[in-house]
This record gives C-alpha cells, structure tokens and sequence, in this order.
C-alpha cells in the first residue's frame, strides 16, 4: 500500500509549500494555502467492473473507425429535469446541484428519489433518517425503490453501496462528506475536492449515475475550489425566491446536452409542482390598462416563453439620472436609451429609468429590445400598449428593427397564448402558414412609435 503524502499549495497562483502558512510569499494573497493529496493508497471500498488484467488498452483511432451507440439516458419522471440535463441521466455521470440555503435542492432530489423506478441510495449528512422520512411521506407516501443513509464518512458510504448495489446514487451535501485519506475538517477544500475525486472513480468505474448537492457562497457561486465545476459533468443551478412559490432550474454546463434548457417548478406543502406552461405564471393577469408593461416572446433553450416587461420613466430627482435594471443587462438597456434619444428624439438623459422582467428569471435574448423599448416609451408618455400585442425584434444601433431567430415557434407561442397581434421586423423571413394571429412588420423605431402611440 503506497503511503499518504500530502503537501501545501496555494490556491491562488499554485505555489507549492511543505507546511501552512498565512500569507503565499509568491503571490502575496492570504489564506490561499490550502492541503493538498499528493499520494494515497489505493481505495478498496468498492468493487470495480473489471480487474486490471482486463482492462482494455485505448489505441489512437480514425474518426472513421470509432464506433458509437445510441446514447442511453434514464429518464427520471421528471419532465423540467429531464428537459435540463438534456433528455435524462447518462450511467457514469456526475451531477453537481447548487442553490441557495432553503431554495428546495434536498426537496427536489428526494422527490426525484421517491419517483425513480431504479434503485436509489440517498446520503444525507445533514437530516437524521426520522426527519427525511416525514417529509418524504409528505411528498410521496409510497415510495417503492428509494433507501435512505444518514453518513458523512466516504469509506463507510462505499461499504453500504457495495452491499445494497443502487443503480442511482444521491448525496446531500458534498460539504459534509469527509475521507480518511485527508486530515482536515469536512467543508474544507482538500476535503471537497479528495470526496469529489472518489466519487467520480467509483461513478465512471460502475455507471452509476451520481448526483451532488453543493452549497452556494454569499456571492451566488458554488462553495469550495473551482475546479469542483470542472471535474462534474454537469452543474445545475437551483434559483428563485424564497419569499415566493416559484423556482428555476437552469445547467450552467453540461456535457451532455445543451445549457439553454430552463425548468420551473412550484413549491407546494406536498413537494415541487413542474410548471408545463410557464408564459401563465410570467404574464400578470391584471385587467386594467396599465402604462410601462409590454410582452416579449423570447426562448429558453428550445422552450418559447411569454414574459412580461415592466418599465418606470419618471423624472430624476437627484443631478444624475438612475439605470436600473433586474433581469435584464444594464449595459443593453443604456445601449437603447441611447438609441430612443439619438434615433428617435425622446429626451431620456435627464430621467431616471427603472426596468424588470417579472417572474425572478433573468433572460439575455435580444429578441426582447422591442419589448423593452415599448415598455419605456409606453412608461414615458404614460400611455398604455394595447394588451393583445406581443414584440419579439432586435434594436440595432442606427435604430433600425432586426429579425430574431425561430421567430416562427415565437408567433406559434403566442398565438396559443390568445395575443391577437404580433410585431416582429420587417426582414423576418416567415413561412406562409395561417396564422389567426396578425403579424405587424417594422422596419425602424419610428415605425413602432407610429404604431402604437400614433
């Protein structure tokens, strides 16, 4: 058995030390010095698939001589997750899930937990088995494949693995787990990085699909080191209010599919309800005829969504104008400003401007300029859109009016949604089809002012 080595690097410019110290004299950061494995024996806690004697050699190959197979995924019977990993769970993978404290990540595995027709172990360091269980029963009360392990120490994980056999593995959290192999406390970056590293040799050695929840610091990012992200097939980001029922699940990588795909879910007294037609909760249905709102189409991976726009002009009570704006990019929204003011003639560089995308989601197509647009100079002359009216266009610089992509599956959703009239530029190349909706086509700002304050 080869013998425990460990040293001390700097987690900041990778300097190498042979003991802690507070301040890295190569860089000059403090507390960037972190344990770090070097050697350890060989983990003997599971069994592997094959022994050495049998392992294949790799050979450098062709293109044209690799032979592939349908890729195999596992569905989970949850429609939103599998939509954001891509189709399902691939064997072998590992699945990072972070969110902030109380968001729902426990809720929403164990509820993914007690629906898997596969086996499923779920290790939790931090809940004893009494309290998973009641709100397991409050989630499903007849949960048929799903085995509960309060365990923190990875030896002792892997021991009951090997005796129980699951086919899906779940941990909550990676913050608590702890090996023997690194003597520092659990939570610690050594600790988190050395208990990631063993689970993605016993995932890739058994194909068993391994899903992690991981903290979150004060800054929204992951806890622990970055290169946590990278060793993880896949990253999810559990996200929304805590004050409210609505939460977003989003992949910010994924090596298996697209990082595009958004779930919803809704937090209910019995667990997470998926949201199948999220443009209902985005669109307030407020019936009064209210100033500064327009309605974007836009998309989320290859999901159309309907939201709303909310703007406030107002004038500026202090020497310099505010920008602000939520869920939607300041620097854009500058960009437009300065585009009504130089294209178009509204004196907008005295007022403060105020905007946000209703729902909590923040959304980065440009397809909702024209919506954007509409919502401030409805908000500046006080005047409001027409409520059965729809925008998904681009604004260029020179204010003119830029056709967006798939703007076929945008008119689609909202004609399903009952909008009446749709404006979109004048260059959109449109399939002849029979629509009900009314397509209006613009070509510059002007145009839009036209057409919707005359």
């Amino acid at each position: 058995m080869a013998k425990v080595k460990t040293t001390f690097y700097c987690q900041n410019c990778g300097s190498q030390y042979s003991k802690w110290q507070g301040k890295c004299s190569a860089c000059g950061e403090w507390n960037t010095i972190v344990e770090e494995l070097v050697q350890k024996p060989d983990p003997k806690d599971w069994k592997t698939p094959a022994s050495k004697d049998n392992k294949r050699t790799n050979r450098p190959l062709k293109i044209a001589e690799i032979e592939t197979s349908p890729e195999n995924r596992w569905k989970t019977s949850n429609t939103e997750l599998d939509r954001v990993l891509g189709g399902g769970l691939v064997p072998g993978s590992l699945t990072l899930l972070g969110g902030e404290p109380g968001i729902g990540k426990s809720t929403l595995l164990l509820q993914i937990s007690l629906q898997l027709i596969y086996k499923v172990l779920y290790v939790s360091g931090e809940e004893s088995q009494q309290q998973i269980k009641m709100r397991a029963e409050r989630i499903n009360p007849n949960p048929a494949n799903c085995y509960i392990l309060t365990e923190t120490k990875t030896q002792n994980i892997f021991r009951h693995i090997e005796s129980i056999d699951p086919q899906v593995v779940i941990i909550d959290s990676i913050q608590t787990l702890h090996s023997d192999y690194i003597e520092s406390s659990p939570g610690s970056i050594s600790q988190i990085r050395e208990c990631t590293a063993e689970l993605i040799k016993f995932a890739k050695e058994t194909d068993t699909p391994v899903i992690l929840i991981g903290h979150i610091t004060k800054e929204g990012s992951i806890a622990g080191p970055k290169v946590l992200e990278h060793m993880v097939d896949t990253v999810l980001q559990f996200e929304g209010d805590r004050n409210h029922v609505y939460r977003i699940l989003r992949a910010h990588k994924n090596r298996f599919g697209s990082t595009h795909e958004l779930g919803i879910y809704e937090m209910q007294g019995s667990g997470l309800r998926e949201v199948s037609n999220p443009s209902e909760i985005l669109i307030s249905k407020n019936d009064e005829d209210l100033s500064g709102t327009a309605i974007a189409a836009t998309l989320e991976g290859m999901r159309p969504l309907m939201i709303e726009i909310q703007a406030l002009v107002s004038t500026a009570v202090y020497g310099t104008p505010q920008r602000s704006a939520t869920g939607y990019n300041a620097k854009r929204l500058n960009m437009l400003l300065a585009v009504l003011e130089k294209r178009a003639g509204f004196r907008l560089g005295a007022k403060d401007v105020f905007l946000n995308v209703t729902g909590g989601i923040s959304v980065d197509d440009p397809a909702i300029d024209l919506a954007v647009v509409a919502a401030i100079l409805s908000s500046n002359e006080d005047i409001a859109v027409e409520k059965d009216i729809c925008f998904a266009a681009e604004v260029g610089l020179a204010g003119e009016i830029r056709p967006v992509t798939r703007v076929e599956q945008r008119i689609m959703e909202a004609e399903k949604l009952g909008f009446a009239k749709i404006m979109v530029s004048k260059q959109s190349k449109i399939p002849k089809n029979n629509f009900t909706i009314e397509i209006i086509k613009v070509a510059k700002i002007e145009d839009v002012v036209t057409h919707l304050f005359g």
